[in-house]
């Protein structure tokens, strides 16, 4: 298989999926071929421990062919014995007892998938879907989507897809049930915090592009601010967010609002981007890779803001790529990070093809601030904490943004010094409790 240009997801900071599939963050180097995914290094030795060796000569597989054999020979309905599925199976199983949520095998059709939101382009309900403590839960319905017009809120819980029980079934299960074609319909069951009863809520898929970029002006009495909410590091986000930024005066407004709640990612040049953007020197991330010599990514040195005062926003909907630029602005000390605690995913995936046009993401690396700080571990703290509740977002207030806005204005954290919370359901409330 010839070698192709790709990325490498640092996925999906939730393993959130989107729209039925998962939404990441690229990496980009070259694509490896099949013949380097196929042959492995290392295989466990009868201890338990990791030696190096050929697995091909050294494991015994047996039990697999044995257990084949006999589904061959006396399973009750032979036609459910298909040995693509089987196979596809077999190799998910062995990646998924690694226990990284984040290697993951793709099928042909499930890579493609893949490849197409990245782009953007999607189909389905637009919604932000992640497995906490066993549940299927709703990160959030993107902008304008099916999902939002239909009802459907954070922290939202699945427990059925058209009438069916989907309680004890697997993310990747219910991910597909709920994705479809435009024009379908597909009916949710959903648990509702402070709601007794299971909502029955049907949505109406559609065709989904995600808008990697909105902006806007915010007026106050102390001054004008400007607003970029960045939704994804997506193919051409960085060339938006800097037509975006190319618009705003910056002689005219006190400040930028930088909004990355909810990002879950994208491609790691995008966040380098976009850092230097604001930065005019400094290290933006180092890549740590087993065996390898730390790889640091630093400013372009061409910075068309550097001057802007610069808050950005985040919550525990932001990570990998976001975490990266909220953490390298924070430690350059070139942004005041507020909201709440981001994700902390903190490591990198590659995408390595397979026979048969499937696929295998696999944890390559984790990557580190400027200062040294493994996001991964605990996420990017905001230097103002401050929450936003179901009910605020349903009455379309954003004390979030009002506080940034407040910064930006006047130079004060209207907090007092004190994480400002409000009571009601935080948005954030069950997406970061592990």
């Amino acid at each position: 298989m010839n070698l192709r240009k790709l990325w490498t997801a640092i996925a999906l900071p939730l393993l959130t999926l989107l729209i039925g599939w998962q939404l990441g963050v690229g990496y980009v180097t070259q694509r490896h071929s099949s013949q380097q995914a196929i042959n492995p290094s290392f295989q466990e030795s009868g201890s338990g421990q990791v030696v190096v060796g050929d697995p091909e000569k050294q494991v015994d597989v047996s039990l697999l062919w044995s257990v084949w054999r006999v589904l061959q020979e006396r399973y009750i309905d032979p036609s459910k014995l298909q040995t693509r599925s089987m196979v596809y199976g077999a190799v998910a199983g062995l990646v998924e007892s690694i226990g990284d949520p984040y290697t993951v095998f793709m099928t042909p059709k499930d890579a493609k998938a893949f490849s197409d939101m990245m782009e953007g382009n999607l189909e389905g309900i637009g919604a932000q879907l992640e497995d906490k403590n066993g549940h299927v839960v709703i990160v959030a319905p993107l902008k304008g989507s099916p999902a939002e017009k239909a009802g459907i809120l954070p922290s939202d819980i699945i427990v059925r897809v058209d009438g069916k029980d989907v309680t004890h079934d697997k993310l990747d299960d219910i991910v597909a049930r709920v994705r479809g074609k435009q024009g379908t319909k597909v009916t949710l069951g959903i648990l509702r915090e402070k709601e007794t009863k299971i909502l029955s809520i049907t949505i109406t898929r559609d065709a989904i592009h995600v808008p990697s970029v909105e902006t806007k002006t915010i007026k106050s009495q102390t001054g004008s601010v400007a607003y970029i909410a960045l939704n994804q590091f997506g193919d051409s986000s960085t060339e938006e967010l800097a037509k975006a930024l190319a618009d705003v005066d910056q002689k005219k407004v006190k400040g930028l609002v930088l909004d990355l709640r909810f990002n879950g990612g994208g491609l790691l040049e995008g966040a380098v981007d976009l850092v230097s953007m604001f930065v005019k020197e400094g290290k933006v991330v180092t890549v740590d890779q087993r065996g390898e010599k730390p790889e640091e990514h630093f400013v372009t040195g061409r910075p068309v803001a550097a001057d802007l005062p610069l808050v950005v926003l985040i919550n525990s909907g932001s990570a990998s790529a976001s975490e990266i630029t909220a953490g390298a602005l924070q430690d350059l000390h070139r942004a005041k990070i507020v909201g709440t605690q981001s994700y902390g995913k903190g490591t990198v995936q590659q995408l390595i093809d397979l026979p048969g046009g499937s696929t295998l993401r696999m944890t390559i690396a984790r990557w580190l601030t400027p200062s040294g700080h493994d996001l991964g571990k605990k996420g990017v703290t905001p230097d103002i904490i401050v929450d936003r509740t179901i009910e605020q977002a349903r009455a379309q207030k954003d004390p979030q943004l009002d506080a940034a806005v407040a910064w930006l204005t006047s130079g004060k954290d209207i907090t007092g010094g004190k994480p400002l919370t409000s009571s009601g359901t935080s948005l954030d409330e069950g997406m970061r409790q592990e």
